[in-house]
């Protein structure tokens, strides 16, 4: 089956054939390290962790990079308000993300280049587009020729015209043109600087990507990836200077993730509404924000809320249950027991993971790929209950077979990978801690219930029932015996 991938650049869906067949060379712009990560970035690195799980998944070698920009106005700014230097903040920031990633799961990218480490590479780029009179030098600066580009504004879908029409860009006498952006910036005094043939200076953002992704992925490579808010002006200056200095096609395919909003909002600081990574991981397992961030398609627009996040762990809890329960099935199996499934359910469990590849070659649709593992948890916990004291042997292979699968395909999405069993009790202990009960005395009133049943004393079973229902503790019969969960708010 092949894979179809929303193309920012056409506008369509499109078939994806890599350049090299089995081999994906996919570039992602990372964060600009000056601050703690929010959801926002949280989301782009999922994003693109579970796409390249998925192709590699698919049987593909994937090369994958995410650079750092730790130089930017930002940083030098930040770094004068906390009294230490560029190179020391923006470590340290980076050193935070991989906190923040580590925590999440996210896999580490082939190679994550950093903008300082490649300032060679950005000049030789400049250089190049100067020769070919499709940038200038100006007092120091460097600036690219915008007008020399005819397709200016293919990705963004934007016009030149328009834009320079509506344009609101600060009057800078150096530039050609309002339109044309830099590419190489003159150092300020006390600003961190590097030698160059147009004098001492930095690069400007757009320039670090072009170079970094030629050096590790060649002049044309199959997957450029980032957020909504990159399609202009960032990538829309990257495809113009790195397809006029390579003379040609920069990207195959461009992907880009939607917004994270807060009750409908976009996040700001302004309005009080930005929540980072460490503040949702106080409250939330990682694995719930992965569930939360994965159960919208990555191109929608994604909002955050208490609400979303109590649905989100609610059903990744219900996804451990279920596995739990299958774990915890006898192996002493009948051979000769008639098995429970019915044609229906075992064809159901048996096409699991065709369903889910094919939901997931349709642009990555990991809300739908969701849905189908939980489908199947529910054929699980229904063929589960039915089965009498002993399993047989077809319906206990069925269903170990399945919770398999359901945990190599959760994979992708990063869920489902601690121990059942282990999460299931660790969690019924974080919720115990939160009622007034304890779990002995929970038993010992499940002891005496039973007890008053087989007596036949129905008011005194009911008043238990009763009595645990006040501290949200649910009890529920069965052919098995009792057992006893905490009602989920």
């Amino acid at each position: 089956m092949s894979v179809k991938i929303y193309n920012t650049l056409t506008r369509k869906k499109e078939t994806f054939e890599p350049l090299e067949p089995g081999h994906i060379k996919l570039y992602v712009c990372g964060i600009t390290s000056y601050d703690y990560c929010h959801i926002g970035h949280a989301r782009s690195a999922l994003a693109f962790d579970m796409i390249v799980r998925y192709f590699r998944y698919l049987g593909n070698k994937v090369t994958y990079i995410r650079n750092f920009t730790d130089i930017d106005d930002k940083i030098i700014n930040r770094a004068a308000e906390q009294d230490t230097t560029t190179e020391e903040l923006a470590n340290r920031f980076i050193d935070e993300f991989y906190m923040d990633m580590d925590k999440l799961g996210v896999d580490r990218p082939d190679k994550e280049p950093k903008a300082t480490e490649h300032i060679q590479e950005m000049i030789d780029l400049i250089s190049e587009l100067i020769a070919k009179d499709m940038a200038y030098p100006a007092q120091g600066d460097v600036y690219y020729r915008v007008a020399s580009f005819a397709d200016y504004g293919r990705l963004s879908g934007r016009r030149l015209e328009d834009m320079q029409a509506g344009a609101r860009i600060q009057v800078n006498e150096n530039k050609d043109d309002p339109m044309d952006f830099v590419l190489w910036k003159a150092s300020k005094p006390g600003e961190p600087s590097w030698q160059s043939p147009w004098g001492d200076g930095r690069p400007g953002w757009h320039i670090e990507c072009s170079a970094m992704s030629r050096k590790y992925l060649g002049e044309t490579f199959d997957i450029h990836g980032g957020g909504q808010d990159l399609i202009f002006p960032h990538h829309e200056n990257e495809l113009a200077q790195s397809e006029a200095a390579n003379e040609k096609p920069y990207v195959n395919m461009w992907i880009h993730h939607g917004f994270v909003t807060i009750r409908d909002e976009k996040m700001s600081k302004s309005l009080g509404n930005f929540l980072t990574i460490r503040d949702i991981l106080k409250h939330y397992h990682p694995e719930v924000l992965r569930f939360f961030i994965f159960s919208t398609q990555y191109r929608n627009p994604l909002d955050f809320s208490e609400d979303a996040m109590q649905q989100a762990m609610t059903g990744l809890e219900r996804l451990y249950e279920s596995i739990a329960a299958v774990e915890a099935l006898s192996d002493d199996c009948s051979e000769e027991a008639l098995p429970i499934a019915s044609a229906a359910d075992i064809k159901k469990l048996e096409s699991m993971e065709d369903r889910f590849q094919t939901a997931m070659n349709n642009d990555f649709n990991t809300a739908l790929a969701q849905g189908i593992l939980f489908e199947s948890a529910k054929v699980m916990n229904k063929i589960r209950r039915q089965i009498p004291g002993i399993s047989s042997k077809l319906d206990y292979d069925l269903l170990t077979g399945a919770a398999r699968t359901v945990v190599r395909l959760a994979y992708i999405m990063g869920i489902l990978q601690e121990d059942a069993r282990e999460y299931f009790s660790a969690k019924k202990t974080e919720m115990l801690a939160k009622i007034a009960i304890s779990e002995e005395e929970i038993e010992k009133l499940i002891q005496e219930r039973n007890q008053a049943r087989d007596e036949k004393n129905w008011s005194r079973s009911d008043e238990i029932r009763d009595q645990l229902l006040k501290h949200n503790i649910e009890l529920k019969d069965g052919s098995k015996g009792t057992v006893w969960s905490i009602k989920r708010n």
